[in-house]
């Protein structure tokens, strides 16, 4: 089991997209539908990070000093 100290790059930027992608769409459905934009944002950023590697979140983590996971290395 990986603490958030062993976290690297990889899992935390998978942690922090389904957290966004939940956040919203409880938003979505209980405050306002404009929410679902975040999640189809999350999810296109997701979408073209697989075929691109770039992900904006994993290169600012990676310039905080994470260690990078192989995704994203």
């Amino acid at each position: 089991m990986y603490g958030v100290t062993e976290m690297n790059i990889d899992r935390f930027v998978f942690a922090f997209a389904g957290f966004v992608i939940l956040v919203s769409l409880g938003l979505g459905i209980w405050v306002s539908q404009w929410w679902f934009i975040a999640t189809a944002f999350v999810g296109l950023n997701m979408f073209q990070a697989a075929f691109t590697g770039f992900c904006p979140l994993a290169m600012m983590l990676k310039m905080a000093g994470f260690k990078p996971g192989n995704a994203f290395a």
